[in-house]
Parts: C-alpha cells; structure tokens; sequence
C-alpha cells in the first residue's frame, strides 16, 4: 500500500514526485552534510492535524482560542530543547536556520551595527555577512578567516585585531563548511573584551552537541546559540534559537520572532520538533552521533590516502571538504553530477580563497549524518569513499561508473533507510 494514498488518488503528478524520491532516496548514498532522514515518527507530527491550527503567539498567550494542544506541544518543544542543550530559554517557531540568525540579528542590533563573522569562503554561511544578501544593506560585517586552510587554524590574532577596531556587537562564531572544532573559550574571551554578545550557529553540529559527541559552546560562556532542527539534530526542516540564561535577551528574542518577523508558527512542524528532540535525548541518540565522527573520520583517511587535498587535513566533526579540482582535475560542478549518477549526492563547494566560481567551484562537501542513520560504520563508509575517488579517477570509464552504481543499489538494499530512531 502507498504511503500517499489520497495523493495518489486525488493528484497523480504529485504523487509521482513524492515516489520518484522515495525511490531516489531508498537507492542512494545521501552525503550531503545538511541533510539527513527523519523518523517516521516525526514524519508523522510533520503531516498531522495541526497543520490545521493558526497559533499566533506563544503557550500561554495566543491571539486565537482552541490553543490547549498546540500549547501542550510548543511547550514540550521548548523544554525538551532547554534539557538537549543546557539552556535557560529557547524559541522553537523560527522557520529556518537563516529565519532563527535574522530574527536572533535584528533582537540585538540596531541598523548600522557591526558582526563578525566567518567568510564564507573560509567556511561561513551566506546568513554570516556574504554581500548578496540583504543584511549587509542594514548591517555592517566584519570578517576573520583560517590561518592556514591546510590544518583548518583560525587565526585569533588577526579575529582580536579586527574586533578592536570595528568594535563589533556580536562576534559570530559557526561555520557550514568548516570540519574543525573551534576554539570556544577564544571566541567568548574577544567577545568579551569588546563588550559584545557570543553567538554561536551550530546549525550543522546541534545533534552532534545534543548527542554529546563534540563540546556545547554554552560551557564556555556563550550567549546565544541558534540552530536548524534538521541536519545532524534528525528532525524536521526548521530553526531554533537558545540563550544560556533566559533574562532579557530571551525576551527580545521572543518578541523579534513573532511579531517582528513572522506571523503563525508552523505547529505541525513544532509538534515534528518536539518528537525529534525526545528522540536526541536518548541513549541511542549519542551512539548515533558519535558514530557520525568515527565514519567521517573514515573518510577523510581514504581520500587522503588516495592523495585527494583535504581542506583543513581532515575532520573534526561530521562533514568534509576536499579540494578534487587541484588533486584531481575535476571541478565540484562535474565531481556532483558524475557521483550523483552513481548514487551518491553530495554538493560542490567553494574552497578557501577558491579560484573558480561558486557554480562550479574546487571542491565539494560531503559528510555522514545521513548514512550514519542507516547504520553505516566506518567500514562501509570508507568502502563509499573508495569508491566515489574511483569515480572521479576513471570518469570516462562506463563499465567502471556501471560497477560502482551497483555496488551502491547493494549496500542501499543491505542498509535500508530505517523508520524508527529509538
């Protein structure tokens, strides 16, 4: 039976999409690092009767009556987040990770104030201060950068030097392609010495805080974290903002959310959270994620090994950056195209002070949230990066790209994507 029955009935396009990726899915190695595979559980809050449900507001104080279950699952929401990650006060409405870093943006600033923030070359997000975005027409954005993109070394002197003469409000530290830890402790001290607020995006390693695998920047004094709930946290498209005390700064924080930037929260979508974050705090959970280290750290060690450059020579976390133009002579756009018809999705990505352009860059990203939920272990996922390195090496031999397609459909079949995380 279809898991899209009255799709399938009322809207046969639709329905063709929807089992066009599950198929896709179900056959495939998924390596890009933002995504993952949600539980049916969660699946089933995503899609439930409060998409029905207009909440403005929050538990307790809504605008609409008939709010006694959403309130139920907002509030179970918001404190299942606080317990995952230490915090004293967390927002679970923002729609997104960008959605959670404006509204977290506009909460503390004034127009005109100054970030700084990771250059999204050296492994930023475009939300930290890249021109096309429209935050840079209302705030000014200062960078800092890696030291040497070959060990993945931040350089804090030159982050001190430019904090001192910017005087920025909020020193940003987060990355979405970085696969180093980074030094927290330095990150709050400059903060500190400028009198601004330490905000830390963990959108791509919240579940692997949560899953006690890498260290929670709120042990270190951070201020405020924001996240997406999907990624490594294993829960639905969505965004979070946390503070490590719940005084004023949570306050504006609420009242930046909603009104100030969006309308209604999406409580299906919160209800998907909450079921998410109990999951995260089980004992399976922090097997998972640091499993998630062990296989990309398995990775990392093919490709060296087969003489593929590493940006930062190696891996820290879940996600890896590998310059295939420079070691290879393939560039991202190709390496993507020619791995996805073997079965493998991942996405191309600029590298440090890359020379060509962002549609078609060095490098590419990939990383090990997602295999890692199909119980993947580092045999397997050193197997996977053999064969993606034989891909790119041999990319004009058919029968070669034909063998390695169907090695993948066998681990696919041997390793189903599973419906339950607990």
């Amino acid at each position: 039976m279809s898991d899209y029955p009255f799709i399938e009935k009322q809207d046969p396009e639709v329905f063709e999409a929807l089992e066009g990726e599950e198929k896709r899915e179900a056959e495939g190695i998924e390596l890009i690092p933002s995504e993952n595979y949600v539980s049916k559980a969660v699946r089933e809050a995503n899609s439930s009767i409060l998409t029905n449900k207009y909440s403005e507001g929050y538990p307790g104080k809504r605008y609409y009556g008939g709010q006694q279950f959403t309130d139920m699952v907002e509030t179970l929401a918001i404190e299942r987040a606080k317990q995952l990650f230490g915090a004293k006060y967390a927002n679970v409405q923002p729609l997104g990770g960008a959605n959670a870093n404006i509204a977290m943006y506009f909460a503390l600033l004034e127009p005109g104030d100054t970030i700084l923030g990771m250059d999204l070359s050296h492994g930023g997000h475009l939300t930290h201060g890249h021109p096309v975005t429209y935050l840079t027409k209302i705030f000014k954005f200062v960078r800092y950068k890696m030291k040497n993109p070959d060990t993945g070394e931040i350089d804090y002197d030159e982050m001190r030097k430019v904090a001192l003469e910017a005087k920025p409000k909020i020193v940003l530290a987060g990355f979405s392609a970085y696969p180093r830890e980074l030094d927290y402790a330095k990150f709050v001290k400059i903060a500190r010495e400028v009198g601004a607020y330490s905000v830390m995006d963990v959108a791509h390693i919240a579940g692997l805080i949560a899953g006690k695998a890498v260290k929670n920047p709120f042990d270190f004094g951070f201020d405020v974290m924001t996240t997406t709930t999907h990624k490594t946290l294993r829960g639905p498209r969505g965004g979070m903002i946390l503070t490590r005390e719940s005084d004023e700064i949570g306050k504006k924080m609420d009242k930046m959310v909603f009104p100030g930037l969006q309308g209604g929260p999406h409580m299906n979508n919160i209800a998907a959270k909450a079921v998410a974050f109990k999951e995260a705090q089980t004992p399976a959970f922090q097997k998972y994620a640091a499993q998630v280290l062990k296989n990309a750290k398995a990775m990392a060690e093919v490709f060296k090994k087969r003489g593929v450059r590493l940006l930062t020579g190696g891996t820290d976390n879940h996600l890896i950056l590998a310059d295939v133009f420079g070691s290879l002579g393939v560039t991202g756009k190709d390496a993507e195209t020619l791995l996805d018809q073997a079965g493998i999705t991942l996405n191309k990505n600029s590298i440090a002070d890359d020379s060509r352009g962002p549609m078609d860059p060095s490098g590419i990203r990939f990383g090990t949230p997602a295999v890692t939920t199909r119980k993947f272990t580092e045999t397997e996922c050193a197997r996977v990066a053999e064969l993606m390195v034989d891909s790119l090496e041999k990319k004009d031999d058919t029968s070669v790209q034909k063998s390695i397609r169907e090695e993948i459909r066998q681990l696919c079949v041997k390793f189903p994507i599973p419906d339950s995380h607990v």
